[in-house]
């Protein structure tokens, strides 16, 4: 295409948008629904003329307003948050991703569309839009209620999960089946590469971009981060997830830099650009005549996506404690559709396995369920006041007796700190377990890709796999180490606590804490030997490579202890650091 026409079209589409954001800010509606109206007015759908003349270049460009937008999302996304979030925040969202994939998918099957179709509006009704219901109980004045708190919290596991769900679908669309044994094995190479990511990214680029904004120099800073989102999105890619999983994560890793908000004023007018490209591409896709032919179904799917998310998230919230007044207002806070929803479908369009149709319906089911969100909030405290008085005395006492009751079940005192122990040696652990995987994981699939060099350097492939095993080994060391020790303490914690066998008690406890570390040592071997199973020496290769670790883990045990002592003062440190610097 002709450079001139290019900037025509983007021309056209940045005045179109730079329109609609005022007159939507006037008309206090949400600025991205002014976007995807932009985008109908100028596409190829609505006539007399086309503005637009080459789509596909601005499906390029758009592809850049996805990775800003979850760039920045992943910004707002903070570590030390989810480490607050309670039982009432995942609970309630796994419960609402879960009905309205099932309720979505049914009703996709009812109306006769086809099971992957079926399947994506499933995935797309299913999470709910961070930047509308932020801004709704934003303008609302509702920031500071303990619903809305709630409500962050759910958002906050709605992303996570909402990542998992895109390299999900992604899976499932190469495939054309759902099964269960690749679901599992795709979702736990997605657990293992996020928590290696995240624990080596934190511990590396929160530094880097400190240090280089120590110079003072917008531009060195902005071009850096450009730099660490492309090349991490490019890494992504290689792996086979999506470039929307990289973006997130690189986004919530420089998060936890302390120059974070230089960082966020220095990409929001990149963000701000092109996300706008991006929803006013996605309003070009958006056929009128479409949404006349569909508009039952955009009518069927607004009422159970309404009635389904503040059933399904009422559910949640109560069932975890929470009062029915709060577990109602939460459930209408998030009772709509937005930006992963868009995604999904341009994922669904992208990849050739969803019907043209499925597009415009989901953004107009996002559109409408958007303009209802703040009145649906607003209403939420007095629905609920008017459903107390109108419930039976007999009900509105089990459900009073039902909270008391959860809150009841709340460890105290030493029990508490008992239970926090655990969790804590139990999280440890799996870090520490999902690094060995990824080092493991990471060397095997170096070997795949890499597998002519390899051959080149060392014709002999058993000693090419004893050597690629035996670096993955020593590289997994301190963690295989911290790993046996935290299980170790754990063993003895439980041990102390949990056996009592009169006279034999103290002979018992010893039992206990032999066997725990015992049977994870074997865990461990097993779980390496799987991971590497493409990388696996022969035999008696495989036995002199452990002799070989035997030896240096006898020989560096105390520096080994001490390397990872080290990392783990320098992860805490990061998510102790304060990030008030501008």
């Amino acid at each position: 295409m002709h450079p001139i026409a290019f900037i025509q079209d983007l021309a056209v589409i940045m005045l179109a948008a730079g329109v609609v954001t005022v007159l939507f800010h006037l008309l206090r509606q949400p600025v991205v629904l002014g976007y995807i109206a932009a985008g109908v007015l100028i596409g190829p759908h609505t006539p007399p003329y086309t503005l637009v003349t080459d789509e596909q270049s601005i499906r390029t460009v758009a592809e850049l307003g996805l990775i800003f937008l979850l760039f920045a999302l992943g910004l707002e996304f903070s570590l030390r948050h989810l480490r607050r979030v309670g039982a009432t925040a995942v609970v309630a969202a796994l419960t609402g991703i879960v009905t309205m994939l099932w309720l979505g998918y049914e009703l996709g099957l009812a109306f006769g569309w086809r099971a992957m179709d079926a399947l994506f509006l499933g995935a797309m009704l299913s999470i709910s839009s961070t930047t509308i219901t932020i801004k709704a109980i934003d303008e609302l004045g509702l920031k500071t209620q303990a619903f809305a708190h709630i409500v962050f919290a759910i958002l906050i596991v709605e992303d996570v999960l909402a990542i998992a769900m895109i390299a999900l679908l992604s899976s499932v669309a190469a495939t054309g089946t759902v099964a269960t044994g690749e679901a599992l094995a795709t979702l736990g190479g997605l657990t293992v590469f996020l928590v290696a990511s995240l624990v080596i990214g934190v511990l590396a680029v929160p530094r880097l971009l400190d240090y280089v904004a120590r110079f003072h120099r917008d531009e060195m800073l902005l071009v850096g981060v450009l730099g660490l989102l492309f090349g991490f999105c490019l890494l992504v890619t290689w792996l086979g997830y999506s470039v929307a999983l990289g973006a997130f994560v690189i986004g919530v890793i420089v998060a936890e830099a302390r120059s974070l908000a230089r960082i966020e004023r220095l990409i929001a007018p990149l963000r701000d650009m092109f996300s706008a490209v991006f929803f006013v591409a996605v309003g070009l896709q958006l056929d009128p005549h479409a949404l006349v032919d569909h508009a039952g179904p955009i009518a069927a799917i607004c009422a159970v996506l309404v009635v389904g998310k503040i059933l399904s998230r009422w559910t949640g919230a109560f069932a975890t404690g929470q009062s029915g007044r709060v577990s109602l207002r939460v459930g209408m806070s998030l009772a709509q559709i937005g930006e992963f929803s868009f995604i999904i479908a341009a994922l669904g369009a992208s990849l050739g396995v969803t019907s043209g149709f499925l597009y415009p319906v989901v953004v107009a089911v996002s559109a409408i369920t958007t303009l209802f969100t703040p009145y649906l909030i607003r209403a939420s405290d007095p629905l609920a006041r008017r459903l107390r008085v109108a419930l039976p005395y007999a009900l509105r006492r089990i459900f009073h007796l039902y909270t008391q009751w959860l809150q009841g079940l709340r460890l105290q005192g030493d029990r508490a700190v008992i239970a926090a122990m655990v969790r804590r040696i139990l999280l440890q652990t799996f870090v520490n377990l999902c690094l060995v995987a990824a080092i493991f994981g990471g060397i095997a699939w170096l070997a795949r890709t890499r597998a002519a060099d390899i051959a080149a350097m060392l014709p002999h492939r058993p000693t090419a796999n004893a050597l690629l095993w035996g670096a993955a080994l020593v590289l997994s060391l301190p963690f295989l180490i911290a790993a046996y020790r935290k299980l170790k303490a754990l063993a003895m914690l439980l041990a102390e606590v949990g056996v009592h066998a009169g006279r034999h008690t103290e002979r018992a406890r010893r039992v206990v804490g032999a066997v725990l570390p015992a049977v994870s040592i074997v865990a461990m071997l097993l779980l390496v030997s799987a991971l590497s199973s493409s990388i696996l020496p022969p035999a008696e290769l495989l036995v002199a490579v452990l002799a070989m670790g035997g030896l240096i883990l006898v020989l560096l045990w105390r520096i080994l202890v001490k390397l990872h002592s080290r990392l783990q003062i320098a992860l805490i440190e990061t998510f102790q650091s304060d990030k008030n610097e501008h």
